[in-house]
């Protein structure tokens, strides 16, 4: 499974990092960063939570 970002939609909130900080963070422009797309088993569920979360549906699992 991977994660993926669409940076055009994306404003850098945060609410991905609250909900899998292993897999998101927000550098310190506002800017998106994956520190993984490639997802464990154990990273889904946060995953998952940070996608049904985020307010500009900006985030996608594939």
């Amino acid at each position: 499974m991977r994660v993926t970002v669409d940076r055009s939609r994306c404003n850098g909130l945060g609410v991905c990092e609250a909900f899998a900080s292993d897999v998101f963070e927000v550098d310190d422009n506002g800017g998106l960063v994956l520190l993984t797309e490639e997802l464990t088993e154990a990273q889904l569920e946060g995953v998952d939570q940070a996608i049904t979360a985020c307010p500009t549906e900006a985030l996608s699992r594939v």
